[in-house]
């Protein structure tokens, strides 16, 4: 039987995947988007699950399949999604394990809260490249004259496009594509926008961070950047080591 339920979506979540392949150790990896699935290696040792799941939802997958390891390596941001594996785990009496993304040092100016990343944003006036993501569409929406001033940068989807319309984007201000970007392509994509403030999340290494940083750099513009919720976890290595253990 498969005990092992790895809670993906990120590159760690990737890395975990091809950590069991190589290693012949049966996991489920469950992740919420077809590009997700994409991403993992095909592997007689890995079953996916694809979709987004409530916590019920996630409570049942726990309980049908009989597993008793849940890893969460799901984005440092994903604070609703891990408080859900958290209680459903807590409530089957399942081990559960976070993994916790390796801090850099952090760049430019800094702000812990949207509200705060927003506030100062109006008071700028400038433009800006956002490479904070789809689900952030709501935070830019607050930003004023964002139509004329956000550009941002998502993952290609067929309703990208209506969703940035949704939330007050300008379709030729969508640039599409699949990270994490080089410092080339930051620094392409900050001369088309024109932008003079890239705002990013606290993303680490496997996220991009040092590259938008360089480009920035660069490119001579401001650098702003969001901390991720305080939390406890487990490094990548630690998990491995976790994961050796259950096989």
């Amino acid at each position: 039987m498969c005990k092992l339920l790895i809670f993906g979506g990120t590159t760690e979540g990737r890395m975990l995947a091809e950590f069991c392949t190589r290693n012949e150790i049966f996991a489920t990896v469950s992740v919420t988007t077809d590009y997700g699935a994409e991403l993992l290696p095909e592997s007689p040792f890995l079953k996916v699950c694809n979709g987004k799941l409530d916590k019920n939802e996630i409570s049942k997958l726990i309980s049908k399949n009989g597993f008793s390891v849940v890893i969460d390596a799901t984005h440092p941001y994903a604070v609703l999604a891990t408080e859900n594996i958290r209680l459903a785990c807590d409530e089957a009496e399942v081990k559960y394990y976070r993994l916790k993304r390796e801090s850099n040092r952090l760049f430019g100016t800094v702000f812990s809260t949207f509200d705060e990343l927003t506030g100062y944003l109006n008071e700028s006036g400038k433009i800006i490249l956002s490479t904070l993501g789809s689900k952030e569409l709501p935070v830019l929406s607050k930003v004023e004259n964002c139509r004329e001033r956000v550009w941002v940068r998502v993952l290609p989807d067929d309703k990208i496009a209506e969703y940035c319309k949704k939330y007050g984007i300008d379709e030729s201000r969508i640039i599409l594509g699949k990270g994490p970007f080089s410092v080339e392509q930051n620094t392409e994509h900050i001369k088309k926008s024109g932008a003079e403030i890239l705002v990013t999340k606290e993303s680490g290494a496997a996220g991009g961070y040092p590259e938008k940083v360089k480009a920035a750099e660069i490119m001579g513009i401001e650098l702003v950047t969001i901390k991720r919720p305080e939390e406890a976890g487990y490094g990548i290595n630690e998990i491995k080591e976790i994961i050796k253990e259950i096989r």
